[in-house]
């Protein structure tokens, strides 16, 4: 399960791009919480201390306890904005939820076992990874870290679905009107003629290009 995140905010007295800007520069991430079925509330946190809960590498599947005006508010985190160019956070919206609110998240999803799958040990097959993370509906008390698939006994050409996962007590996929791949072990990567006559032709143009440069 993941572990409880803590954030200390303050309520936000001006909204606007203006006042967003003036909180930014003064290492300020304006944020709202919502939901719930109560008002949107607008606060801003310290940018250290979210970003050192951003590094933890489960901030979105975390429930996060916001204290704001001295009281503790149960929220889940939706969405961080990162400025383009500086990859700074400059906006994050915060789900509020009760103790054992039914949430939807996204949990990665980690492979283990590689060395026990003989399509990728001695069949040199290569691991086809196409959901890195599930959407799954769960507990907000009980949100898994990960999802954890065992590669053992795998060969070349087998797929993983989400059938053949056992999921934690409680957790169901949110997409449940067909057995999605997860992942597939395939064939390895094999150069064809064609293939090694088109690099000798580019190392030869570019052979010739330095030639013309010289």
């Amino acid at each position: 399960m993941s572990d409880q995140l803590e954030l200390a905010a303050e309520t936000r007295e001006q909204v606007g791009k203006g006042a967003s800007r003036l909180l930014r520069r003064e290492g300020r991430v304006p944020a709202v919480i919502y939901g719930n079925k109560q008002d949107p509330q607008s606060i801003h946190v310290e940018e250290k201390a979210l970003m050192r809960l951003l590094m933890t590498g489960h901030f979105m599947n975390s429930v996060v306890m916001i204290e704001v005006d001295g009281q503790q508010v149960r929220t889940l985190p939706k969405d961080v904005s990162f400025d383009a160019v500086t990859e700074r956070p400059v906006h994050a919206d915060f789900l509020r939820i009760g103790a054992h609110t039914t949430v939807h998240v996204s949990v990665p999803v980690v492979f283990t076992d590689e060395e026990e799958a003989p399509g990728i040990k001695t069949g040199k097959g290569v691991l086809n990874i196409i959901q890195h993370e599930l959407e799954l509906v769960c507990d907000a008390a009980e949100i898994p870290d990960d999802i954890t698939i065992s590669l053992a006994g795998r060969e070349i050409g087998d797929s993983i679905h989400i059938s053949n996962v056992t999921l934690p007590k409680g957790v169901t996929p949110a997409i449940t009107d067909r057995d999605f791949t997860i992942a597939t072990i395939v064939p390895p990567t094999v150069p064809t003629v064609a293939d090694e006559a088109a690099d000798a032709a580019v190392a030869e143009a570019q052979a010739a290009e330095s030639d013309t440069a010289e």
